[in-house]
């Protein structure tokens, strides 16, 4: 036992350590290899989802070989002639491109083939369509399809993760309702609630914590899934905040308890904790598909250095980080484990708030510790003694939890009580 606590301890402390010593990226460049058959070529690395910094990159003055990651963002139709412009500007630079799998490119740009242009190199001997060709880091690189292609939509893997979050919740919450004897006609109720809750109190959370700007600068897409600047575009809501939606899903849930259900919110809200768990796991592994909610800078031979060419550029440059997203949905999975062990084999269910309030103080903690590993999402304007938004946020809700897990001794009910037929 004693060794499992000095690994977590050392992991903590390596978290730590490596959060106060800021790491050096000149130029926010990477370092690679790539190996060219049977040698190594070192390379800088570079990434942008800016078109115009992709665009001025070629006039930067670089000493060595040079490979950069193309995105798709740098390729939007309604952009095509500027990305055109702009590669036919890295080729003038003596650039060489390739595709997904490293085979050389040699025609011409095109509307339909522009896509297939994924990175671009410049070496001091070129490299001939014979040459076998792969990309060597210390740390990983996180670069999948946003979605699964249909036809003309794409199904995007982030909204695919919120559809495994309801789905599996109510799933799970059907299972809860079965073992404590509730009609299962209140659960399409509390599905319905849950869900505008969770949407709308996230959207508005973001909205009026992170970006305010976009009630003057894009009003409507605060409460609809798409933008007007730059023309009329559908873009999802890729802007949520847990805690907004937390705030939302106290004031759903007080009035589905009270006039739905008709019981006690705190048993509402002990058995709702275990769901908005798991929930939350599936949120975060969303986040990591849309390289959103990353980490800070990481020293490059760290097991965590993760690189994210399709990263927005209001985190900063694009360099190994770590992966804040999937150190946060971990929490939350062990989380989850935890308060279902205590509702199936302990006693606490029947102490309305408990384990609530113990699903508030870890959860908000979890958030709370990784915040030090994350970027700042947004303007942070609500800071406080180092602490950035989240941190700030995170204390009042783990306060709370310490308080309800005191009062819930108020809320004691028998099992019968617990389990008496509507």
């Amino acid at each position: 036992m004693s060794n499992i606590f000095f690994r977590i301890y050392l992991t903590i402390f390596a978290f730590m350590t490596q959060c106060l010593f800021a790491q050096n990226y000149p130029g926010g460049l990477s370092d690679g290899t790539l190996k060219v058959n049977s040698t190594d070529v070192p390379v800088k690395i570079y990434a942008t989802t800016e078109l115009g910094d992709l665009n001025v990159f070629p006039d930067r003055k670089i000493d060595g070989n040079i490979l950069v990651i193309l995105n798709e963002s740098n390729f939007e139709p309604n952009y095509y002639n500027f990305s055109a412009l702009t590669l036919t500007k890295f080729k003038d630079a003596q650039y060489q491109f390739f595709d997904k799998n490293f085979k050389l490119i040699d025609t011409p740009v095109s509307e339909q083939t522009i896509n297939t242009f994924k990175y671009a190199v410049k070496s001091n001997k070129p490299i001939t369509a014979s040459d076998k060709v792969e990309l060597e880091t210390s740390f990983k690189i996180w670069d999948p399809s946003k979605g699964i292609q249909l036809g003309p939509i794409t199904l995007h893997f982030y909204s695919l993760m919120f559809i495994f979050a309801f789905g599996f919740g109510y799933i799970l919450m059907t299972k809860i309702f079965k073992i404590d004897n509730v009609n299962l006609k209140y659960l399409e109720p509390l599905f319905t609630w849950t869900l505008i809750g969770t949407i709308l109190g996230a959207r508005m959370g973001h909205v009026i914590f992170y970006q305010p700007e976009l009630f003057k600068e894009d009003f409507w897409s605060v409460f609809l899934p798409i933008s007007t600047k730059n023309g009329l575009k559908f873009t999802g809501f890729s802007g949520l905040a847990s805690h907004g939606a937390t705030i939302a899903l106290i004031f759903t849930t007080l009035y589905y308890s009270f006039k739905i259900i008709k019981k006690n919110p705190f048993w509402v809200y002990d058995r709702l904790g275990i769901v908005v768990s798991l929930g939350g796991a599936f949120v975060r592994m969303g986040n990591f598909f849309n390289s959103e909610i990353i980490g800070k800078q990481v020293d490059p031979n760290s097991p965590f250095a993760m690189f994210f060419p399709q990263q927005s550029s209001e985190y900063g440059i694009t360099v190994p980080r770590y992966p804040a997203q999937l150190f946060e949905a971990f929490g939350y999975v062990c989380l989850f484990v935890l308060l279902w062990i205590l509702y199936r084999k302990t006693n606490k269910k029947y102490q309305q708030g408990w384990l609530f309030g113990l699903f508030f103080i870890i959860l908000w903690a979890i958030r709370f510790f990784v915040e030090f590993l994350k970027e700042p999402q947004g303007d942070e304007f609500i800071q406080f003694g180092g602490l950035n938004t989240g941190q700030v946020l995170s204390i009042p809700f783990m306060i709370a939890g310490v308080v309800i897990m005191i009062v819930s001794k108020k809320f004691k009910i028998t099992q019968a009580e617990n389990e008496k037929p509507e």
